[in-house]
């Protein structure tokens, strides 16, 4: 693995953990979480100081659908607090398959899950639009019911019928020191979990609650611009950065610089879909002074950070324009 190692965020989407068209069981999503630490056990060997966010859409859809089926036995609990729920039994799968990797591997590395919680805008519109799809595809009847109990369905880039919940955009990442503490004394830290815990904070109360789920890539960007990182590694079902996504001419891209990128966010190149989001994450990453943000698959994590694999978002160079050199 080439370059000295240094500190890197990695974003490790839900989906990854629990996959679509098979059983959400506890094994399934144990074995999927296995399968996705391949990339990040040869970082931690190589020294990398390491924190990893993960996503929750899946898992928190999931226990919504708990939460309605007992809710007439138990009172239900706030979208808040499951996401809150999934960020600990989460955090323990990938803390504990982790942990077994690392000393298969001969590498005695601790790793600790940290709670955390995301500060949002109080006033941001977005807590009033419910855009953000999470669970798994329903039929029009489970559709219905939902829609009659005054949820948001809507059809997903796939054209799947799919729960929708607001999704506001990130400020602050409230633990973000005390993770940076625990990464730079060189634990291995799983931290953000779903996203984070959405807050805001009262003018006299502090820190309070809100109904919402956080995009995992947004608020990962936020932890790694604070706690100094200078990598910021999305990996995801995709192995790059796709011009004209999902056309006959779509073109892999290898490298951006930030004007380039947000030129390509301005534009309707990307498609419909949650690569949008990534990659304005890694934009504003890179923006706020990390060194360079990769866009990879889930399985070519230690080839993007080699430089080898997805799509790569650096800083400009001086008087660079687009298609400069």
């Amino acid at each position: 693995m080439s370059g000295k190692p240094g500190t890197v965020v990695v974003a490790i989407g839900g989906n990854a953990l629990s996959q679509s068209g098979e059983s959400a069981s506890v094994h399934n999503q144990f074995r999927h979480t296995r399968e996705s630490l391949r990339a990040i056990v040869p970082l931690a060997v190589a020294g990398w100081r390491i924190a990893i966010v993960h996503g929750n859409g899946p898992q928190v859809g999931d226990a919504l659908v708990r939460n309605e089926a007992g809710r007439d036995t138990v009172p239900p609990l706030p979208l808040g607090v499951l996401v809150a729920g999934t960020a600990g039994w989460i955090g323990y799968m990938i803390q504990q398959s982790l942990t077994n990797a690392l000393a298969q591997a001969g590498c005695d590395r601790r790793v600790v899950t940290v709670i955390c919680q995301a500060r949002v805008d109080e006033n941001d519109p977005a807590l009033g639009e419910a855009t953000k799809f999470v669970g798994r595809s329903l039929d029009e009847s489970a559709a219905d019911r939902l829609r009659s109990a005054g949820e948001v369905v809507e059809k997903d880039g796939n054209g799947n019928l799919r729960r929708c919940v607001p999704s506001p955009i990130p400020v602050e990442i409230v633990e973000s020191r005390m993770v940076g503490d625990l990464v730079h004394a060189g634990n291995i830290v799983i931290a953000v979990g779903g996203g984070g815990i959405p807050v805001f904070r009262h003018a006299t109360l502090g820190l309070e609650g809100v109904d919402a789920v956080i995009d995992k890539d947004r608020a990962a960007a936020i932890l790694a611009r604070d706690i100094g990182a200078e990598l910021l590694l999305i990996l995801t079902d995709v192995d790059a950065v796709y011009e004209n996504w999902g056309m006959p001419d779509a073109r892999r891209i290898e490298r951006l610089t930030t004007t380039e990128a947000t030129a390509l966010l301005a534009s309707d190149e990307l498609g419909v879909g949650s690569m949008k989001p990534k990659l304005e994450a890694a934009t504003s990453f890179v923006l706020a002074g990390g060194r360079r943000a990769v866009i990879a698959a889930l399985g070519d994590g230690a080839a993007a950070v080699a430089g080898e694999r997805g799509t790569e978002i650096v800083a400009d160079a001086p008087n660079s324009g687009i298609g400069a050199t």
